[in-house]
């Protein structure tokens, strides 16, 4: 299908906003290990994208820099294989559960929810970077329970 004439500039934009929110947040992301979803999400989110829409659209843009990571975790053998294997089924069942939910529901409804949780969730990074890096992390005896929360809470707030 041809793309008409008149469409490029509204397209080239798009893809340039896309592009600039991609870019700064894998800026921060590379500078503090975390908040890719986190502000990707609520951007595209106050730009109007629909909810699903921006979870796709970062889940897919994470695939290759969480998968770069993974092969440089690998390389490192910096795997604890115990815990993974632990946590990835129900991340993995999480994460289906909360991929269902975000299409499942009106996309008003989940956008106020996401908004509410993207809040949150930055209040929450923000606290952990002025307090610090901890020395040691806490062992986890609860990782099934954490995987299944952790993977709904990724999937349906596009995180």
């Amino acid at each position: 299908m041809a793309v008409s004439p008149d469409l490029w500039p509204a397209l080239a934009l798009t893809f340039g906003l896309f592009l600039a929110v991609g870019f700064f947040a894998q800026l921060v992301d590379g500078a503090v290990g975390m908040a890719y979803g986190v502000i990707s999400s609520s951007v595209l989110l106050a730009f109007g994208v629909p909810p699903a829409q921006a979870s796709a659209t970062i889940h897919a843009a994470e695939c290759f820099t969480t998968g770069a990571s993974g092969i440089s975790h690998l390389s490192h053998r910096n795997v604890d294989w115990r815990l993974f294997f632990r946590l990835a089924p129900a991340g993995i069942a999480g994460g289906v559960a909360g991929a269902y939910l975000l299409t499942g529901f009106d996309p008003t409804f989940i956008k106020a929810v996401v908004v509410a949780y993207l809040g949150v969730l930055g209040v929450f990074m923000m606290s952990r970077a002025i307090r610090g890096l901890q020395d040691e992390p806490p062992h986890l005896n609860h990782v099934v329970p954490l995987g299944l929360v952790g993977g709904f809470l990724d999937a349906s707030g596009t995180t």
